[in-house]
């Protein structure tokens, strides 16, 4: 059972990182503003360099389609380069090991999940790929994809904000992520983690002899630097197949408390940056209550009286059963994706609270995405309660059109068909049964938690290296693609389309910066999720738990 030191370690770590956000936002809020910093006289001239090399206009202002074409084309570009690295390996430097270079599917696979801040992996990469694919290709592309997830959060943002004229220019916002966010915060990071004993190397893998004298290698690489933005950048695609289960990329307690903040701490802190940027403070309550309220349920359902929290058989023994379930409720509910114990040695019902978090996709989600699908939460819950009340909907003075109502529906709808659709055909078409999967409702959750955890753009997942085959590669990279962009464009539709429309007087509105508007909210999510997902779930983490508890294993 759960002792009160766990709790309050729970607690702590929360608190901790919510403060940290707080603290934070402030600074991040003034990377977009462009507001003056003491670090403009070390970087201005770089990024200004930077603009003239690209020929970037940084006072160009772009409308949303331009916006979202620009992150889209680049992402894109991005895409192409990793792939001739995945697929040159072979040939190309920095690979001291000699792996050949990797197969079309799988490389096509990997690129796009990467670039779309999924990091669903087909593979282990301590086997698969070299130093260069490493550097040059996955941590290239998490650094990429978390700084366009922030950028779009942010455009939307602005597009909502009274006097705004446009959404900014994406390649100042892309430069600036990286320049003034990611990369500082990662170089921070990494260095701890060094001196937590993470590898960080180029020289290859050591040759050792085992204590029965057969040989053998300690696998290192460039581990560091990795784990810093796949955690900070709630990437979440791990240097090894083991992700942070292994003892390189996560070597005890304490750096997995890191790694857990780290996973919080951007997500949180674009909440706070939110009311920033608004210039209304107060309207980050509801999105920041309601993502922690979802957040706890997730952790209710997770560690349920039911669940033996233990170091059972298969739980990570070095962590604990306590922090395996916490780490993987977190990494779930905020997109990343990491895992720090395999998942099918995990209880049915933390599965099912994994899904939640996957399905909400707000509690508090990705980077910018996470923030995006919560005013796309807000603003039905707005159109709801203006339903039932008689009354226009507003959010922020705005008046909500049908047509706004048309794009956040297509934006939440789109979510189950990504996801339900490829699950049915990957049985129909016997895709399912031929990566040896478990049978029954264990089976099912391992093909529905697939699909889920691609069209939310997590990566965690049950299959692996199992999911190599051309089926599972090409049709979760197409869910990945569409499940990334597709809502990114829709919401930076709907925020483009409010840009110079008249604001309202909010006194006769509803309220959205209260207590209570977050209790509507959440309540509100909770039933649109069940009401779209209970039947899928019912015959899988749900059904396996009433199984377990028939056989005495629950």
């Amino acid at each position: 059972m759960i002792d009160i030191q766990q709790l309050a370690s729970v607690v702590l770590i929360l608190g901790g990182t919510m403060v940290a956000a707080w603290l934070v936002s402030p600074f991040v809020t003034s990377i977009y503003t462009r507001a003056p910093s003491r670090l403009d006289r070390i970087l201005n001239p770089l990024e200004n360099w930077i603009y003239r090399l690209t020929g970037t206009d940084p006072d160009h202002g772009m409308g949303w389609k331009e916006y979202f074409l620009a992150g889209l084309v680049l992402n894109i570009a991005q895409m192409a380069i990793a792939f001739a690295i995945l697929a040159l390996q072979g040939v190309l430097p920095l690979n001291p090991m000699g792996f050949r270079g990797v197969s079309w599917g799988l490389a096509l696979n990997t690129v796009v999940s990467f670039a779309t801040n999924t990091n669903l992996q087909h593979y282990n990469g301590e086997t698969t790929l070299s130093y260069l694919s490493q550097m040059g290709a996955i941590q290239f592309l998490e650094f990429t994809s978390a700084a366009t997830g922030v950028c779009m959060g942010v455009a939307l943002v602005r597009g909502i904000v009274v006097g705004s004229k446009d959404m900014g220019n994406f390649y100042v916002d892309f430069v600036r992520s990286l320049t003034r966010l990611l990369l500082p915060f990662c170089f921070v990071a990494a260095v701890v983690l060094v001196w937590m004993g993470v590898p960080q190397t180029i020289g290859g893998y050591v040759p050792i002899k085992t204590l029965q004298g057969s040989p053998g290698y300690v696998l290192v690489g460039p581990v560091a630097s990795l784990v810093s933005i796949m955690q900070l950048g709630t990437n979440g695609g791990g240097y090894y197949g083991a992700n942070s289960a292994y003892p390189f990329m996560n070597p005890g307690p304490t750096s997995d408390v890191l790694e857990i903040c780290l996973m919080l701490l951007l997500p949180t802190t674009l909440v706070f940056v939110f009311g920033q940027l608004l210039g209304k403070k107060r309207e980050s309550i509801p999105i920041l209550l309601g993502a922690y309220l979802l957040f706890a349920v997730d952790l209710a359902i997770a560690f349920a009286p039911a669940l033996p929290l233990n170091d059972a058989a298969g739980i990570e023994t070095r962590i604990g059963g306590f922090f395996s379930v916490f780490w993987t409720v977190v990494t779930t509910a905020v997109t990343t994706g990491s895992v720090n114990t395999a998942l099918s040695a995990m209880h049915p019902l933390v599965i099912l609270a994994g899904f939640m978090g996957m399905l909400i996709q707000a509690t508090p989600g990705g980077e910018g995405v996470g923030l995006s699908y919560m005013v796309m939460y807000v603003i039905i819950t707005v159109f709801i309660v203006g339903l039932m009340s008689g009354r226009t909907p507003e959010y922020l003075g705005i008046k909500i059109t049908s047509r706004d109502v048309k794009l956040v529906l297509a934006a939440f709808l789109l979510h189950p068909i990504l996801i339900l659709a490829p699950t049915i055909v990957a049985y129909a078409s016997g895709a399912a049964s031929a990566v040896g999967l478990s049978g029954g409702s264990t089976g099912f959750t391992e093909v529905l938690y697939e699909f889920t955890s691609a069209a939310a753009n997590n990566g965690s997942d049950f299959l692996g290296a199992a999911g190599n085959t051309l089926f599972f590669n090409l049709a979760t990279a197409a869910v990945m693609f569409v499940g990334r962009y597709a809502p990114i464009g829709l919401m930076l539709a709907l925020s483009g389309s409010v840009i110079g429309r008249k604001r309202s007087g909010e006194a006769g509105g509803l309220k959205t910066d209260s207590v209570g508007f977050s209790l509507v909210l959440v309540g509100s999510i909770l039933i649109l999720v069940v009401l779209t997902f209970l039947p899928f779930l019912a015959l899988g983490p749900i059904l396996s738990y009433f199984q377990g508890n028939v056989n005495g294993l629950g």
